[in-house]
């Protein structure tokens, strides 16, 4: 991604942690200037229901339809700027009643050009899966996941809160070098996620395709009906500069 363009707008799903985890991330690496974060107060189904179901996507001005959806008027001009990239952080949420795996798959192959139509990114199950885990490093991590029967009984960020390092979000990755781990750590799970040789262009820094996470992620749901826990929002700063976790 080149740094000198302009505003990127990032589009994230939840008004809270979201918001927060995105500002955070952004200001750690010293890039916060340059991005303008909104909240689309709702989930991936509906933006699904909105832009695919009965309706060509590409028809669709994703800066308008977040327009209509922003009820503070003084916060409207923000979707009249020009933007060079858009980003889209969307939770997995596979315990949703809207969910269904074509859509996801769906969008996540529309979405794949942050300076075109956008680029989505996923986080399995949720955003908190950023925060699920007890160290930084945490050496088990690449264990962790998450069962439907859990998610259905609205019991995943209640353990992401209980095993978290420090029990409390403001205190975790407080810096670039844990920041650095923590993304790190999620590449290195992602990659041995989808059973894929990695290529060592660069062997920090590089990702596997998003599909490919996807897909391996269906994959367990419906031969063990859980998820490996995953965030994917993180890749951002490796898409944006990878130098910036050297």
């Amino acid at each position: 991604m080149n740094e000198e363009r302009t505003k990127i707008l990032v589009i994230v799903e939840g008004a809270k942690t979201d918001v927060r985890l995105m500002e955070h991330l952004l200001s750690i690496y010293g890039i916060d200037e340059k991005h303008q974060i909104v909240s689309y107060n709702t989930n991936i189904y509906s933006l699904y229901n909105e832009m695919f179901r009965e309706v060509d996507p590409e028809n669709i001005d994703i800066l308008q339809l977040m327009k209509e959806h922003e009820n503070d008027l003084s916060k409207k001009e923000i979707f009249d700027v020009y933007y060079s990239d858009i980003l889209l952080i969307f939770d997995f949420d596979p315990h949703d009643p809207q969910f269904l795996d074509s859509k996801i798959s769906e969008m996540l192959n529309f979405f794949v050009e942050s300076s075109d139509m956008g680029k989505l990114y996923l986080n399995y199950p949720m955003v908190e899966a950023f925060y699920h885990m007890k160290s930084i490093p945490d050496e088990e991590y690449e264990s962790y996941i998450v069962t439907m029967d859990e998610l259905i009984a609205k019991k995943y960020k209640q353990r992401v809160n209980y095993e978290n390092r420090n029990h409390d979000y403001s205190k975790f990755a407080v810096n670039i070098s844990e920041c650095n781990t923590v993304i790190c750590q999620n590449i290195d799970k992602s990659w041995k996620l989808c059973v894929l040789q990695r290529t060592f262009n660069n062997e920090d820094t590089d990702l596997p395709d998003s599909n490919e996470i996807l897909q391996n992620q269906l994959l367990k749901m419906n031969l063990k009906n859980e998820l490996a826990v995953l965030c994917t929002c993180v890749f951002y700063i490796i898409d944006y500069n990878a130098k910036l976790i050297l």
